[in-house]
């Protein structure tokens, strides 16, 4: 059986979601135009708190605030770990199968060709098993501003459980693993809630 799931920051986010919010943390409003200080597990609407999450602050079209410790000019994609990842998407099989075309969108909870109402979203996929940030990866170089079927973020193919394919695009699992950077910032004041993502792939 085929199945995808949600990590983050060492828990399984279920069927949870993920909510993006200002420096004060859980609830407070991140300002129009500008991005995330903080990242948490919370419901559809936003108004439940979970357990927070690793934060990629937006900063530099190469480049994120990772937990507010960074410079302010962040650390370039490429340079932030697996492990300081906003979210793992996981897709689990039975059998050791490969996967290819793999591809995310941000939507508007109605129509996957729809963007996100109100709200831009800045994505990179992270590939860089590593733990240090002194060691250059193999990931997105430049963040990626999906929205609907104008712009959709291409995922590695067959990544496995490192997500860093050891065996090429033919690597061959039963696990395979997606790392992500994520940032958020409104268009406008309000409660962002007709947005979510949506993933799909082939495998054989």
């Amino acid at each position: 059986m085929a199945t995808f799931t949600f990590h983050s920051t060492g828990y399984d986010i279920g069927s949870s979601g993920i909510g993006f919010f200002g420096s004060a943390g859980f609830g407070s409003s991140v300002s129009v135009g500008l991005y995330n200080d903080s990242t948490y597990i919370t419901n559809s609407n936003g108004t439940i708190a979970g357990p927070s999450l690793n934060n990629i602050k937006y900063s530099h079209p190469q480049s994120g605030i990772v937990n507010g410790l960074a410079s302010p000019s962040g650390l370039l994609l490429t340079r932030i770990t697996n492990a300081q990842s906003t979210l793992n998407i996981r897709f689990s099989h039975a059998t050791g199968v490969i996967t290819q075309n793999a591809k995310l969108r941000i939507y508007d909870r109605s129509n996957i060709n729809n963007p996100a109402s109100g709200v831009t979203t800045k994505v990179a996929e992270i590939i860089h098993p590593s733990t240090s940030n002194s060691v250059v990866g193999s990931g997105s170089a430049t963040w990626v501003t999906p929205g609907g079927s104008g712009t959709i973020l291409s995922l590695a193919n067959s990544p496995g459980i490192s997500g860093f394919s050891p065996s090429g695009s033919g690597t061959v699992s039963d696990r395979h693993d997606w790392y992500l950077a994520l940032s958020s910032s409104p268009d406008s004041i309000g409660s962002k809630t007709q947005y979510a993502m949506w993933v799909e792939l082939e495998y054989l």
